[in-house]
């Protein structure tokens, strides 16, 4: 009970992952809301939520830690490392197949997955665009191009695909850099972010202690 985890890629989680966590780690870190700044006119909006609100008692015992802060333009060393994510086949297949498959990946993007199940029904099918999200070659400078665009609709779901690369591999990089600054171990509920971050640390070559909580299916 001497070790702290850092909880990813959320900044927030149920209370039933928290108190399991806290039976493991003596302290479990939280990032505030990450607020991506794409190009300088857009981005993804900030949320003042954070766990403190929802376990205050928690927060009280000083048994959570909060306030790290994810918020801001994507810095050429995050950017440099969000391109290795979308350049890497096996990164791209795992994020992929668990968009298509894993409701609780898809409730990461938005509290129900409603956004992120529209594209699960393309991913499943043969629709050449679904073929085309899942193997085309993309960049953070892709996507930050087609921020700037006036998009048809079929353009405007494949922005929307690369935003949700870019925050996904943002999300894991932030991880890995406040654990390793912290001495943290990372640990999560989600699985295929799991999967995401381990298939990093393999390629890089990279020393982090990671901790999956399986939860019971709702």
């Amino acid at each position: 009970m001497d070790r702290a985890a850092f909880y990813y890629p959320f900044h927030l989680c149920s209370r039933e992952s928290l108190d399991h966590l806290l039976s493991r780690y003596a302290l479990v870190h939280f990032r505030d809301y990450m607020a991506l700044q794409l190009t300088p006119m857009s981005g993804t909006t900030a949320f003042p939520d954070r766990m403190s609100d929802q376990c205050p008692d928690l927060y009280a015992q000083g048994r959570i830690v909060q306030g790290h802060n994810v918020n801001g333009p994507i810095s050429a060393e995050i950017g440099g490392r969000i391109d290795r994510d979308l350049a890497d086949r096996d990164w791209r297949e795992i994020f992929h197949s668990a968009l298509r498959d894993e409701p609780r990946f898809r409730r990461g993007f938005d509290e129900r997955g409603e956004d992120a199940a529209r594209f699960a029904s393309w991913l499943g099918g043969t629709h050449s665009v679904g073929t085309w999200w899942a193997a085309c070659p993309m960049s953070l400078a892709d996507v930050r191009r087609m921020s700037c665009r006036k998009l048809d609709p079929e353009r405007a779901l494949a922005f929307e695909y690369g935003m949700m690369l870019v925050q996904t591999s943002a999300a894991l990089w932030y991880t890995i850099q406040l654990c390793q600054r912290h001495a943290l171990e990372a640990a999560t509920d989600s699985p295929a972010h799991e999967r995401l971050l381990k298939r990093i640390l393999t390629r890089d070559r990279l020393q982090l202690a990671t901790y999956l909580w399986r939860r019971e299916p709702a």
